[in-house]
């Protein structure tokens, strides 16, 4: 099917690393070289990047929390905690380091990436309840990180903002750390996979039903996908409206041409109709994982508003 890709976009589309998890053993080994040599050559200039441990989940490894500090800023500092994205199977904090040394610089505060377990050795709730640690560490380490427990921000993209997604509601319902906003970019969020976008792109760059479908199977098992009872902590698309009241201000932001599009729009609609705060862009000509073409007018302009909206929702 062609699509009506933004012309900087569509250029770029032959340099753009083919994902295929059926094979996941490839496809991680070929992410982890992509993401080595993108490390190793980032500008770390006027941040301080280091790693912390801090308690698991009972019963499991303890959590590795990356933190980005603005040099010299003066605390206690708003706190962005980022969850990467990679269909729950791929990933680790390096997919999203050259975003967060960016966010670190243009909003002087504290940004935190947890790595979290990936399925499908450790499906649900292992990646989710990682997170939920992670944050929990963040904020008992206020005062030693010199962070504003009452400032901390979620922000995650496409299974990444699922998570965070799923986290806000996981916080809320433990009366566990409060969040001020939640930032979602090209949210997994219903493994029903029934949309109108998900039906529709089965060949579109990055990011396709079959791999959306894949990707759900190793994140709640096999079979489980499309069935009843599937957790809402999970699959926040399942979360009815009265559990959606009282959760902080939202973004979202949805690609145009992305299986994932419509379960963003969705869920936007869901938490407005539920009286939370919402604000939702549809970024065109796009595809899922657009983000990564840094220098399309169009992409700059994505980047431009979720800084912004960032800056905003922590009081920058």
């Amino acid at each position: 099917m062609r699509h009506r890709f933004d012309p900087e976009l569509a250029a770029a589309l032959p340099m753009m690393p083919e994902v295929d998890i059926l094979d996941l053993d490839a496809a991680r080994a070929s992410q982890a070289g992509q993401l080595a040599a993108a490390v190793a050559a980032a500008d770390t200039a006027g941040v301080d990047v280091e790693e912390v441990l801090v308690p698991g989940p009972a019963g499991a490894p303890r959590v590795r929390l990356r933190l980005y500090r603005p040099r010299g800023a003066a605390g206690p500092l708003p706190a962005v905690y980022g969850i990467h994205g990679g269909g729950f199977v791929l990933g680790s904090p390096d997919v999203d380091h050259d975003w967060n040394l960016m966010l670190c610089r243009e909003l002087r505060a504290l940004v935190v990436s947890v790595d979290y377990r990936l399925a499908p050795e450790h499906p649900f709730p292992a990646p989710l309840e990682d997170c939920y640690a992670g944050l929990c560490g963040l904020v008992e380490a206020a005062g030693d990180l010199g962070v504003d427990p009452g400032r901390i921000a979620l922000w995650g993209d496409s299974a990444g903002a699922g998570l965070a997604a799923g986290l806000t509601l996981l916080a809320r319902d433990r009366g566990g750390p409060a969040v001020c906003f939640q930032h979602l970019c090209s949210p997994a969020l219903d493994d029903r996979l029934d949309t109108p976008s998900a039906r529709l792109f089965t060949d579109t760059p990055v990011w396709n039903r079959r791999n959306a479908r894949l990707s759900w199977e190793a994140y709640l098992g096999h079979g489980v996908p499309g069935t009843p009872g599937v957790s809402p902590y999970a699959a926040p698309a399942r979360a009815g409206v009265i559990a959606l009241s009282g959760l902080p201000p939202a973004y979202v932001s949805v690609m145009e041409f992305d299986p994932l599009r419509d379960e963003g729009i969705d869920y936007a609609r869901a938490l407005l109709a539920a009286g939370v705060p919402v604000e939702l862009h549809l970024v065109p000509g796009t595809f899922h994982g657009a983000w990564a073409v840094e220098h399309a007018a169009v992409i700059r302009r994505a980047t431009a508003e979720a800084v912004a909206v960032l800056r905003r929702a922590l009081g920058r």
